[in-house]
């Protein structure tokens, strides 16, 4: 229990009277209690003595009290102001990296000449998950390493662009902030403010974007030019004015991811270009898959293709099949063998566009789709169709369908052999890395290991391939099987067997029909995923796995080009065939682009232009609550020299050209030592005495 305090001696000694009972403090009370009764109880007596036996009293109260003097050897410990140093990416744009470390000069001298403190630096950087500039986190953390009682004052070197002001500490002294940037800072920004994360192909989907200028701006450009590109091909030019909102429709050019990018140019005397780009990753997805599937006559395998496009619910489907021959002479009436005539004109001529893929089923040549109908099918191929022909014994023959105008365009020309033979289909050196057949053997692994452990065809058509196809696949004697061709925009293949649905049926433990099938309707409806020459990026934070894929069996290494233009040259390990991947950890958020021989693409990490790019112009009116509840101020770094003081608790701390910081008196203590202030048995004595003199005065005045 401490009762006074002594003034010290010297800087570093402090006394202090305290006591130090020798029982309980409740028995102090009580015995206190016990001498004040006593004490009463002699007054209304009359003794003569009462006032002596109450000074013997409190003698003995105060042996039993043991009033003692405590030293402590105090070493005063030095004050500390935080200075928080913002170094996230809107502050490395212009001159601000050279503003701030001018300012935190300035500040380092003048705390240098403040007695007994000392300036302690946090640099904050950007966040990892595009949450701007997290000042205030960084300063808890700070405040959270130091004692609260030696803090004197935090000072903030930024651009005022705080993202997290809401999640304030408690500050135990004056905050201040120094501003960086200029009253003449202006700046350009692309704004993406609608934009869908799906979109059905063939539909026009709506983007809404804005131009805007931040800070002091030129009044001259009303109209700027905006570029559009897609998956980094050639962009398209267009006049935008700044201050407007525009809506764009766009119709997405394939299935799958779709990058969209928007950038307008750099103009004389802006801050950045960061924010003058915008990305946009649609994803196209096809709401229906219209097919047409054309069967010769009818056997065993017509109806698993049937089967196999039903079942798949986004498949709209149009058969047509030929269940009479012209030739077949049976007497029945034409007007009788069927409840309508068939749309061929309409749908060979006037509605082919429609179909994404059209499939041949041991189709033969019997006058019932005229030339000109199959000639119009090959200019439908040219301009971007896919055409599909399932071969049978007819291919071989002179009714062979390659005996057309479809013949120029088909990945195989038949030699009228047919072999009926068993075989094993086999997926060739290429195939291996076409991601048509790409691992189909997984799928139907073979216990013994010696080959895939699919069933056997029967039958395979004797092809010649022309320079250019790719075969993928092989049947008897590595004879050609299944073969693929690019032909102007458009696809054709040809699978030199009618007996895939042998694998559908189970034939000898079956095989991955669906599969097989379902990649090559995709390779020919040109799904992205399924492309032999492909280039992409997944990303997860800021590590991107890097993909690409290639028919070669060596490519050269990818280059990466930064959001600062900066390029990084990065080499591919083959992880699988024709499969080549690495793994690269990003520098920052921002838009990268990738190229490796004639593949490219991008990628956006984050958004293209990060959070931290979003209002790139200095501003005090986030910080300036903060401050003010701390009576701190702010102060422009432009305007020159900076002066800090010394100033006391709950006074302003700032005014023109300074800052204040309030000293703490702050201290440790070294030794601290106890010694009583008088001797236990010196008190007694003087109580023994006080108690005789207060018998002899009462025993003279009784006689």
């Amino acid at each position: 229990m401490c009762l006074h305090c002594l003034t010290g001696w010297g800087n570093k000694m402090t006394e202090t009277l305290i006591l130090d009972p020798l029982v309980p403090l409740m028995a102090l009370y009580g015995l206190a209690a016990a001498g004040i009764v006593l004490i009463g109880l002699a007054i209304w007596r009359r003794l003569s003595g009462w006032w002596l036996r109450a000074l013997a009293g409190l003698a003995i109260l105060c042996a039993i009290a043991n009033p003692s003097v405590q030293r402590e050897d105090r070493a005063p410990l030095s004050d500390i102001v935080i200075a928080v140093v913002d170094e996230t990416a809107s502050q490395m744009i212009s001159d601000r990296p050279g503003q701030s470390s001018t300012a935190l000069d300035m500040l380092a001298g003048e705390i240098s000449r403040l007695p007994n403190t000392e300036l302690r630096v946090v640099t904050m950087t950007d966040a990892q998950d595009d949450g701007g500039t997290q000042l205030m986190s960084a300063l808890a953390e700070a405040l959270a390493e130091e004692p609260q009682a030696r803090i004197a004052g935090i000072v903030a070197i930024t651009d005022g662009q705080v993202h997290d002001a809401a999640r304030m500490p408690t500050l135990p002294a004056p905050m201040h902030t120094l501003l960086t940037g200029h009253d003449s800072d202006w700046d350009r920004r692309l704004v993406v403010s609608n934009a869908p994360a799906f979109a059905i192909l063939g539909e026009t989907v709506t983007l809404t974007l804005r131009i805007e200028d931040q800070g002091a701006a030129p009044q001259e450009s009303a109209v700027v030019p905006l570029s559009i590109s897609v998956d980094g091909d050639a962009p398209l030019m267009f006049q935008v004015p700044v201050g407007q909102t525009i809506e764009l429709p766009l119709d997405l050019p394939h299935g799958g991811m779709n990058v969209v990018q928007f950038a307008t140019p750099v103009a004389d005397g802006e801050l950045t270009d960061r924010n003058n780009e915008a990305v946009v990753q649609i994803n196209g997805v096809r709401d229906r898959l219209r097919v047409l599937l054309v069967s010769g006559e009818p056997h065993a395998g017509e109806r698993t293709w049937r089967n196999l496009l039903k079942s798949d619910a986004a498949v709209d489907l149009v058969h047509f099949t030929i269940l009479r021959p012209p030739e077949k002479q049976d007497g029945v009436p034409v007007d009788e063998l069927s409840l309508i005539a068939f749309p061929t004109r309409e749908l060979f001529l006037e509605k082919i566009t429609d179909f994404d893929l059209i499939i041949f089923d041991r189709y033969r040549r019997r006058g019932i789709l005229p030339a000109e109908y199959l000639d119009n099918i090959r200019n439908y191929v040219n301009e971007g169709g896919a055409v599909l022909i399932s071969s049978g014994p007819e291919y071989g023959s002179a009714e062979s369908i390659y005996r057309s105008p479809l013949g120029q365009i088909l990945p195989g020309a038949p030699t009228a052999r047919v072999f009926e033979e068993g075989f094993t289909p086999q997926v060739t050196d290429l195939g291996d890395r076409h991601p048509v057949t790409q691992g189909l053997e997984d799928l139907w692994p073979n216990a013994q290991g010696d080959g895939p452990a699919w069933g056997r065809w029967l039958r395979l058509v004797d092809v010649l391939v022309p320079e250019g196809a790719q075969t993928v696949m092989s049947g008897l004697d590595d004879r050609p099987l299944l073969t693929l061709d690019r032909i102007g925009e458009g696809r054709v293949a040809l699978m030199a067997s009618d007996q895939s649905w042998l694998w559908d049926r189970g034939f000898e433990g079956g095989g991955p029909q669906l599969e097989l099938l379902r990649r090559l309707a995709h390779w020919m409806m040109k799904e992205p995923e399924l492309e032999e020459e492909a280039l992409w990026a997944e990303a997860t934070g800021l590590t991107m796995r890097i993909i690409r894929r290639s028919l070669e069996t060596e490519i050269g290494e990818v280059t990466v080009v930064q959001p600062d233009g900066t390029e990084v040259t990065l080499p591919l390990e083959e992880v699988s065939p024709g499969r080549f991947e690495t793994l690269w950890k990003a520098p920052a958020l921002g838009l990268y682009r990738l190229r490796e021989g004639t593949v490219e693409t991008v990628i956006a990490l984050g958004p293209a232009a990060p959070r931290e790019f979003e209002q790139t112009i200095a501003t005090s009116d986030v910080m300036q609550p903060i401050v003010a509840s701390t009576r701190g101020g702010i102060l422009a770094i432009d305007d020159g020299a900076l002066s800090v003081r010394s100033v006391r608790a709950g006074r302003p701390a700032a005014g023109r050209g300074w800052i204040g910081i309030t000293p703490r008196g702050a201290y440790e203590t070294a030794d601290i030592s106890v010694k009583p202030l008088l001797p236990a048995w010196a008190l007694l004595l003087l109580a023994g005495i006080l108690t005789i003199g207060a018998w002899l005065r009462e025993g003279r005045r009784m006689g």
